[in-house]
């Protein structure tokens, strides 16, 4: 397929499609293997991978890059650790609503403007009606998968500031490559207890979230970025919500009610606004590191939580 101004948009949607099913994958390991365990599959695979295609050199670097590296590699661990924690007690389209509105926070105090921080509280509301705020039954909620996701979505926040400074400091892949080994290395000691609980089939299914979750994401965006403009790509990423509860419902079965739905739909409405506006100082939630992994104005998406 020849990829231009009009199909770009396309591997954009593949790739989050590929983050959020990913993600659903994720779910059905959590309960086998544990938090940890999954999450250092992933990374340990998407490591490998990444850092094979970059082979970043360790040389030449100064304190100041090592601290950054160091702080995005840390960033990196915290914010997928407590994904992965959050779906083991709520719904995946939830826990990405909650989520959302760290980096949706993050772009709208970046813009300074007073829509989109109208678009923020709105989000706030959305995400309060997903995570079953006003219902009767509020006891029915976890209000420990709630919390995980919201740390999710301060860690994805600051994964994408960090991102940036990482993308100032090291060409190319070079930054992100070693920002993974450094997660990679701080979630081992934990993820390494739950080894005796290991499968190959899990072995399996870890590689295969690694795949969907990081490299198949950032290869198509990595493409699609260089004939697409930043506010049709945060457009497009604000459908990750709504991905996410389709990945949800047909790998899990898990199904929302209508108050939910309408929450997503503001949070999803919100970052159209706010996203679909950025031009350029402000930062895009997400992505894929790729967008250049660490471009200034779009995270990655494809080593965000999913």
């Amino acid at each position: 397929m020849r990829v231009d101004h009009r199909t770009a948009p396309l591997l954009v949607l593949v790739g989050v499609v590929s983050v959020q099913f990913g993600g659903a994958f994720a779910a059905t390991l959590v309960p086998r293997i544990g938090t940890t365990g999954s999450v250092l599959l992933r990374l340990l695979f998407a490591t490998l991978i990444l850092y094979a295609a970059a082979r970043p050199s360790w040389r030449g670097r100064s304190r100041s890059d090592w601290v950054t590296v160091g702080l995005f590699g840390l960033a990196l661990a915290a914010m997928n650790t407590s994904f992965y924690a959050s779906l083991a007690h709520l719904p995946i389209g939830v826990a990405v609503t909650i989520e959302f509105l760290g980096p949706l926070t993050l772009a709208a105090v970046l813009s300074r403007r007073p829509r989109d921080l109208v678009a923020v509280l709105a989000a706030g509301l959305g995400v309060a009606l997903v995570s079953g705020a006003f219902d009767s039954a509020w006891d029915r909620f976890d209000k420990v998968g709630i919390a995980f996701a919201a740390i999710a979505g301060a860690m994805w926040a600051a994964y994408i500031v960090l991102s940036q400074r990482t993308g100032r400091a090291f060409a190319g892949l070079d930054g992100l490559a070693l920002a993974l080994v450094v997660s990679t290395v701080l979630v081992a000691p934990f993820g390494l207890t739950t080894v005796d609980r290991w499968t190959w089939q899990d072995v399996a299914l870890g590689l295969g979230i690694a795949v969907l979750s990081s490299v198949l994401p950032y290869s198509l965006e990595l493409v699609a970025l260089r004939h697409l403009a930043q506010r049709v790509f945060g457009v497009l990423l604000s459908l990750e919500p709504a991905v996410a509860a389709l990945a949800g419902f047909v790998v899990l079965s898990q199904v929302l009610d209508a108050a939910q739905v309408a929450g997503m739909a503001l949070v999803v409405t919100a970052s159209v606004i706010v996203l679909g506006a950025q031009r350029g100082a402000a930062g895009v939630p997400g992505g894929a590191g790729p967008t250049g992994p660490t471009g200034p104005t779009a995270p990655d998406p494809t080593i965000a939580p999913g």
